[in-house]
């Protein structure tokens, strides 16, 4: 089977089959901020954009929260975006939502169709996974379904694990980002992603964190990542590298490797 899968909208690969995407996270408070953030962004080209939209100041307002969404779409053109709340239990922001509310503000931005991609941890109820599925998959929107371990990395069967949960449960894409103490466990997130991308049906990102971690980030694609974050104008989480950096490193991996990944 092959291990290396591309993330596909409308029944394309993003950015024509590229591999890995590279992702830069939006993290502005205010809209105004956004916009600031994607002047610098833009310039750089990634492949895709992620609007963290726990950072947002008016994130109870969903009104406020579509209308931010289509301004970033307009702006961002052709590049697909990715909307995500991150949960405090998995490295987010504090935001004065419960879980329901956060479900309601899903389930407009995913109506109001300026969005690409969504972004939900299985690590929530059963139910409310299955309402952003039904949302995003009425609305032609790919969902990703993540898990983040901050503190550790667990071992290889509860990663394995993690990896097939968000198959089973619908995901279009999924991820898996935890904590590395040393550099076994870096190698233990290696051999996670190699063993899934061999078993899942659908492609899948996954990343250490910190300065261990980084390694991963630009090295992760020939293990089966299909996308890596980087640093646009702001960091999301640790360990991320600027834009520039990772492009200079996967042009020497690419070159070195006959301009093709490892599959």
């Amino acid at each position: 089977m092959q291990t290396n899968k591309p993330i596909t909208l409308n029944g394309q690969p993003i950015a024509g089959g590229k591999f890995p995407l590279i992702c830069t996270p939006l993290v502005g408070r205010t809209l105004d901020s956004i916009m600031a953030e994607l002047a610098v962004v833009l310039p750089k080209k990634p492949d895709v954009l992620e609007w963290r939209v726990d950072f947002f100041e008016q994130i109870g307002d969903s009104d406020a929260v579509v209308a931010a969404a289509k301004a970033i779409k307009k702006e961002a053109g052709s590049i697909p975006l990715m909307f995500t709340r991150r949960s405090t239990l998995e490295g987010g922001e504090k935001i004065a939502l419960n879980e329901g509310q956060v479900i309601a503000m899903y389930v407009a931005v995913c109506a109001s169709k300026a969005i690409d991609l969504i972004d939900y941890e299985m690590a929530n109820d059963a139910a409310n996974i299955v309402r952003v599925r039904d949302a995003a998959r009425a609305n032609g929107i790919k969902l990703v379904l993540s898990f983040h371990n901050f503190s550790y990395t667990p071992g290889l069967e509860t990663l394995a694990s993690k990896f097939l949960m968000a198959d089973q449960l619908g995901a279009d894409v999924a991820k898996v980002a935890v904590m590395p103490r040393n550099l076994d466990d870096v190698l233990t997130l290696f051999s996670a992603t190699l063993e899934a991308g061999k078993i899942l049906r659908i492609p899948l990102i996954s990343m250490s964190m910190g300065p261990l971690g980084a390694v991963t980030r630009l090295f992760g694609w020939t293990f089966g990542s299909a996308l890596t974050f980087a640093v646009g104008a702001s960091s999301s989480a640790p360990g991320q590298v600027p834009i520039e950096d990772l492009n200079t490193v996967l042009a020497i991996l690419q070159k070195s490797m006959g301009g093709k990944s490892v599959s």
